[in-house]
């Protein structure tokens, strides 16, 4: 009986009664991996079923293109596992393609090659080209159970013997097949080497000889499948999934917010945090004012009073997480089922007017939620030029979950078309902003280029897996940001800075926007908090035209503290201050033009 996995015997194997059968004598070495293949073969799901949770996401050093990293212990080795972004070729044609072929040029112990079983043509390309550089290489031949359903039939042992490396089908979603590819990472060999100039001739000999087609009737699944691309149909069946996701996040959210997370953290945080004050020193203390805050009306209001404890908590955890929750829980069963891809072509047409291409959507709609996990998906897309875009826009112009619920509260009740003013403003403020980007910025929007998988039933379980690991990415790298943000407005509203910064814009609040001095503090404090600025905006007796200026200037302007730090995160330092500049000139410029608008038809 021979067991793998111990690179101390010879080659056939080691005997049962080697030091490595045994937990003390096993060896400790690490191997590096790297899963590699075409975007949406499936690679990710993959990589999440060798993985679990244990993993985070990194940047590759000089690039915002992200990667992730994980570990994997099998018979005494520890693998770490690194999932390369996807990539149709090393001959690199965007920035995720070159950070691809340096991530392989870099090295490996092994190689996992994921293949699309129903397309193993054009994954074959990506295959050749990474066994042509020489690594110890695994094949997982993915979704064959799609293949079969297509009527496509693969040999493996064939296909093995063609690329003289192990092959194991496999199906990430359900978990089938993984067991025999972790067994056989010990197998990982070089492969065939074929010159570039023979590659697709070579490509179409593999595929004749491992590939079969059954003839196949039309199913009632593929009928949907057609009609969720087509120009009419698709669209529609589009507009229906956008106000099914937003309804369902709203619903999830919100629900998370009444029920669950506001009676937890004032049944149980509150009461430490007013037994806590006395100990600090009392509400005049510098101890009481960073950690516990302002005290509003004599009491702790854990939105305003800004202290780290309380707002610090109170914003990531209760008001912010929940719609992060719900919308990764949406976009991972869209992801899943099949659909983003498809939703991704349908707005590719008019995100390629404002320089972004169709997955842009994704971070877009993040945004109608929250703007921080919005503009943090801003890493799928292809480079700075189109995240920047993409980041902007949404600071601009996509009204998160909080600040619209202010914007129906406030003017609701003065007539639908108000509401609907503002929307169409900051509707046509995306639009126009993101063209004169596209034509000012240098570079040019990137065509999209997408597999079309096919329509599937989600591994829930898969799905409450990548969803716990975006929430733990999510609160690692937002809470600290939250955290410095909320201090800064600490200091900012105990201090007289604020003041002073109102009264000396007042003028150019009147004169531009025409709207009375007093409404410079509220615009200004929605850095604090957009939608408590609505609020604030209520009781000042503005006239209705007024009130749709303040609001869109308002929700235009600088974004709230955990966009602003997050921007400064994702951005730079330089791209975030153009950005900010960028919000406030077009702010201006739409309050400024709907003032004169509403003057005219007066």
């Amino acid at each position: 009986m021979l067991s793998k996995g111990c690179s101390n015997c010879p080659p056939g194997g080691c005997p049962r009664k080697c030091p490595c059968s045994t937990p003390e004598g096993r060896s400790t070495e690490d191997k590096k991996v790297l899963l590699v293949g075409n975007p949406n073969v499936g690679k990710s799901a993959l990589f999440t079923r060798l993985t679990g949770v244990h993993a985070f996401s990194s940047n590759y050093p000089g690039t915002t293109v992200g990667f992730t990293e994980g570990n994997l212990r099998f018979e005494g080795v520890r693998y770490r596992l690194i999932d390369v972004p996807g990539a149709y070729t090393l001959e690199p044609t965007n920035e995720a393609e070159e950070v691809a072929r340096r991530i392989i040029e870099e090295g490996a112990d092994i190689v996992v090659i994921t293949l699309d079983a129903t397309a193993l043509e054009r994954n074959l390309n990506l295959a050749l080209q990474v066994l042509e550089m020489g690594h110890s290489s695994v094949v997982a031949l993915n979704m064959v159970d799609e293949a079969r359903h297509e009527g496509i039939n693969i040999d493996i042992a064939a296909l093995e013997r063609e690329l003289a490396v192990p092959v194991v089908a496999t199906v990430a979603v359900t978990g089938q097949g993984i067991s025999e590819l972790i067994s056989r990472l010990s197998e990982a060999r070089p492969g065939i080497a074929v010159p570039g100039a023979d590659r697709w001739a070579r490509i179409g000999e593999i595929a004749a000889s491992v590939q079969t087609m059954e003839h196949r009737h039309h199913t009632v699944r593929d009928r949907i499948e057609d009609l969720s691309v087509h120009p009419g149909w698709g669209a529609l069946l589009g507009v229906f999934a956008v106000l099914g996701s937003f309804a369902a996040v709203r619903i999830i959210g919100e629900g998370l917010i009444d029920y669950l997370l506001n009676p937890i953290f004032n049944g149980l945080f509150m009461p430490v945090f007013e037994w806590l004050g006395p100990l600090l020193g009392g509400e005049g203390s510098f101890l009481f004012r960073t950690l516990i805050g302002m005290l509003i009306n004599g009491e702790i209001d854990p939105e305003l009073s800004f202290g780290l404890l309380t707002t610090g908590l109170y914003v990531p955890l209760v008001m912010v997480l929940p719609y992060v929750v719900a919308f990764y829980a949406v976009l991972s069963f869209l992801e899943d089922v099949g659909y983003l891809p498809r939703f991704a072509v349908l707005f590719d047409a008019l995100l390629h007017r404002v320089g972004l291409h169709g997955f842009a959507i994704v971070p877009n709609l993040l945004g109608l939620g929250c703007n921080v996990p919005g503009i943090m998906a801003t890493r799928i897309l292809d480079s700075p030029r189109e995240r920047f875009i993409a980041s902007t826009l949404i600071s601009v112009a996509i009204p998160c979950a909080g600040l619209q619920a202010m914007i129906i509260g406030a003017l609701g009740d003065l007539g639908g078309r108000y509401v609907l003013a503002v929307y169409a403003t900051l509707f046509a403020s995306w639009v126009i902003l993101g063209r004169i980007l596209h034509r000012l910025l240098p570079g040019y929007s990137p065509e999209l280029v997408v597999e079309i998988p096919p329509y599937r039933m989600p591994a829930f379980k898969g799905i409450a897996m990548k969803l716990w690991f975006r929430i733990r990415g999510f609160l690692i790298e937002a809470i600290p940001m939250v955290l410095v943000g909320v201090f800064v407005a600490n200091l900012l509203s105990t201090s007289a800075l604020m003041d002073s910064v109102s009264a000396f814009l007042s003028p150019l609040f009147r004169g531009i926007l025409g709207l009375p001095p007093e409404t410079a503090g509220p615009i200004l404090l929605g850095f604090l908090r957009k939608d408590i600025a609505v609020g604030m905006l209520i009781p000042m007796g503005l006239q209705p035209d007024q009130m749709v200026v303040a609001v869109v200037t308002l929700a235009m302007t600088f974004p709230c503290i955990a966009t602003f730090i997050v921007l400064l995160r994702e951005l730079g330092l330089a791209d975030m201050l153009r950005s900010v500049g960028i919000m406030l000139l077009a702010a201006l410029t739409a309050g400024g033009i709907l003032n004169a608008l509403f003057a005219l038809v007066s």
